[in-house]
């Protein structure tokens, strides 16, 4: 006999991008009863500072509206303890779990080059406030559990190194998912194979982690040598100003196709007619553009680094993963794509793992543990 829904309260601060795709999935496919609340995609300092304040408001609410939940489950970009502290007279006992999409310990750092340790605190102290945390990936996990106990004896008195093993075993892995069955089972109407050059996509954030200025100098190179090539930027931009896309576009000129971001028909268009993605990221805990890229069919070239070797079969790291220079890989991919095509035959389909109706599976038998373990 099937274990019985359980009532669980989703709390998303950052209702935008992964995030928002990650809850409303999670809500959508799940077999338990699933009430979500959040606030917008924005101002995501502001959400770890100030939002514990207001998600324990609307929690008030809904809790008064459809009686306490079994099981809580809570995004990074919150102070946990504070909204425990705003929350426990509703929630009463039932299980927290924290689930990180990133954290400010192992994110790559800005222009600045320093971490904010404020930040990275507040991560800390909602996962020891906790029953689970859960990362998205095992890379992510490894690296944040690698980079915690130096960071928790830097206090300046009553470090927390001690508290740190308890923490470590309660911290797991439960995967994204995401929204890959229409991607795979798109008809493939690809630029090459309409007579057109390559089309290379890149499909991520325009922000300095995902290091775009390290592809546009590999693009430039490709291009003084004569290869053949168009270039879709889609991805979110959030900058004023981004320059180097700005730069990218006057020195390709009509190589470049696209720009900007698109509604999910019209990106899953573009990404059907992409020959090749390409990633040059400095860090990726999972890895959802690449995901979609390549269960549309395109030919990934990935560093050989961050969540990568995970999110690809192993099967295929040597067609896809590049160790050495990015400007060899792409150049060999560019000039013999039907070669390139036959060394990640299958990679499409094999990307129906991360689809959410496999990957709820888990989260579902995660809620279970939880309901039936209480709180700790």
């Amino acid at each position: 006999m099937a274990d019985p829904a359980r009532a669980v309260l989703l709390v998303e601060p950052f209702l935008g991008g992964s995030h928002r795709a990650w809850a409303e999935g999670l809500a959508r496919h799940s077999r338990h009863r699933v009430t979500l609340l959040g606030h917008p995609g924005r101002f995501w300092r502001w959400r770890m500072r100030g939002s514990a304040l207001t998600l324990a408001a609307d929690t008030e609410a809904a809790v008064a509206s459809d009686g306490p939940p079994d099981v809580v489950v809570v995004s990074d970009m919150i102070d946990l303890p504070a909204y425990l502290g705003f929350t426990r007279r509703v929630l009463g006992d039932a299980p927290v779990a924290l689930y990180l999409h990133e954290n400010q310990l192992v994110h790559a750092p800005g222009p600045t080059g320093a971490t904010d340790e404020v930040y990275a605190t507040i991560n800390w102290l909602s996962m020891a406030a906790a029953e689970r945390t859960y990362c998205n990936s095992a890379f992510h996990r490894d690296a944040l559990l690698a980079a915690l106990p130096d960071f928790l004896e830097r206090a300046p008195d009553r470090p927390h190194r001690a508290f740190f093993d308890a923490v470590a075993a309660r911290t797991g892995v439960l995967p994204m998912g995401v929204d890959v069955e229409d991607l795979v089972d798109a008809p493939r109407r690809s630029a090459h194979d309409e007579g057109e050059p390559p089309l290379i996509l890149w499909n991520q954030r325009w922000d300095h982690d995902k290091d775009p200025v390290a592809l546009f100098r590999v693009l430039r190179a490709l291009a003084r040598d004569g290869v053949p090539f168009g270039l879709a930027l889609a991805g979110t931009n959030t900058r004023a100003d981004p320059q180097e896309f700005q730069a990218i576009r006057a020195d390709l000129g009509d190589r470049v196709v696209h720009t900007g971001w698109l509604p999910r028909a019209a990106y899953v268009e573009l990404l059907t007619r992409a020959d090749v993605v390409v990633s040059t990221a400095r860090h990726e805990l999972f890895g959802i553009a690449m995901v979609e890229a390549m269960a549309a069919g395109a030919v990934p070239v990935l560093p050989d680094r961050l969540s990568y070797p995970e999110v690809v079969p192993a099967w295929a790291h040597d067609a896809v993963l590049y160790r050495s220079r990015l400007y060899d890989h792409l150049h060999a991919v560019l000039t013999d794509l039907p070669a390139a095509r036959a060394r990640v035959a299958g990679l499409r389909d094999d990307m129906r793992r991360h689809a959410w109706p496999v990957v709820v599976e888990e989260w579902d038998r995660e809620i279970d543990r939880l309901a039936a373990g209480g709180a700790r």
